[in-house]
């Protein structure tokens, strides 16, 4: 299904991230790339009544992620997320993002309770193919959030902006 998707709405056209540059030579490990994007989820959030104002929850989300500019990145990346909101101050998730070819890009996310222009902060952690040696971080503020009585949500991330590096692989490990 995943694999449908990406092939026929989300990555038709898509470019590696670790395309090489203009020079046609390989991106050099180290050097850090930033990018923009947004980011559209839905999917599906559970909800559990907690003591406080707002209830606990738990989220699985899908939806692509457009890359708007940066050097050599694709157009775009399929996002997943599942995400845990204590209904206090902790909101902590992992995320993959998976390119046309099946690589992905692996990440951890931290964020304030989602709401209108609240912030998130993710950490990439690595990935696998072409990814396996990628790190960086990124930082998004979440446009809107809709949610309906069944349990269905909504999120579009903007200001989605952030730097990717190749670290250098070392022989033998």
């Amino acid at each position: 299904m995943i694999q449908k998707v990406l092939r026929t709405a989300l990555l038709p056209a898509a470019a590696a991230l670790l395309a090489p540059n203009a020079s046609g030579q390989p991106m050099t490990p180290g050097a850090w790339r930033p990018f923009t994007a947004t980011w559209t989820l839905s999917g599906q959030r559970t909800l559990l009544p907690t003591e406080g104002d707002r209830p606990a929850s738990v989220v699985h989300l899908t939806g692509p992620l457009t890359i708007t500019s940066g050097e050599r990145l694709g157009r775009g990346l399929l996002g997943e997320v599942i995400g845990f909101d204590d209904g206090g101050k902790l909101l902590a998730g992992r995320a993959v993002f998976t390119e046309e070819h099946g690589d992905r890009i692996f990440c951890t996310l931290t964020a304030e309770p989602i709401g209108t222009g609240r912030l998130a902060t993710a950490t990439i952690t690595g990935g696998t193919g072409r990814f396996t040696s990628l790190e960086g971080k990124f930082t998004l503020a979440w446009q809107y959030v809709l949610d309906t009585e069944g349990g269905q949500v909504s999120v579009r991330a903007v200001n989605v902006e952030g730097r990717t590096r190749l670290v250098a692989r070392v022989e033998g490990r």
